[in-house]
């Protein structure tokens, strides 16, 4: 048995236990009991940033192929960092302007210029375009060119660009489908 599933699995009894103990004091309804105890099973079985191999956090850095192996902080601060300034707008990978269109795999590789790679996402996030590349669409997508506009962009440094892409691309490799999905999921 390895050390991160026995560490999951006393995690997940430990919080077992504690639920069971208070909704049995509090006694409330059966239905409720179970819906708790499904709550705790569900966030108990997801995959942190510990958990996390080496090939999973291997991601494409630019259009030649080079590869980069994400650090577990990295894939932290990149979570945290994309929540907090794009999840408004990308719950899930979707785009709420656009349900059509989100930071899926396939939507990514399509783009002009392609945006399947950390570097490519970078570039974005510093001078967006529309989806064909001719046009500038920094004035309604955040960026750090529109900084003065967006002020959620001003304190992002280049570090956190690149945490944000890769949480971006490695969120394919944890959720499969759902990522970029939209509605359907979200």
């Amino acid at each position: 048995m390895s050390i991160v599933y026995m560490r999951s699995k006393v995690s997940f009894v430990k919080k077992f236990i504690y639920f069971f103990n208070y909704f049995m004091l509090k006694k409330i309804s059966s239905l409720g009991f179970i819906f708790s105890l499904m709550s705790v099973i569900f966030l108990s079985t997801s995959a942190s940033a510990i958990d996390l191999d080496e090939n999973t956090r291997t991601l494409p850095l630019d259009s030649s192929g080079t590869t980069v192996v994400l650090t577990t902080d990295q894939v932290k601060r990149g979570k945290r960092l994309f929540n907090n300034s794009c999840g408004q707008c990308h719950v899930g990978g979707g785009t709420k302007t656009n349900p059509n269109l989100g930071l899926e795999p396939d939507a990514l590789s399509l783009a002009t210029p392609a945006r399947d790679n950390i570097n490519a996402l970078v570039d974005y996030m510093k001078n967006p375009t529309s989806y064909d590349g001719l046009e500038s669409i920094a004035e309604l997508h955040p960026s750090i060119k529109s900084a003065d506009i967006f002020p959620k962009m001003r304190s992002l440094s280049d570090e956190d660009l690149f945490d944000m892409a890769g949480h971006i691309l490695l969120q394919p490799k944890l959720s499969s489908e759902k990522w970029g999905g939209g509605k359907i999921y979200y």
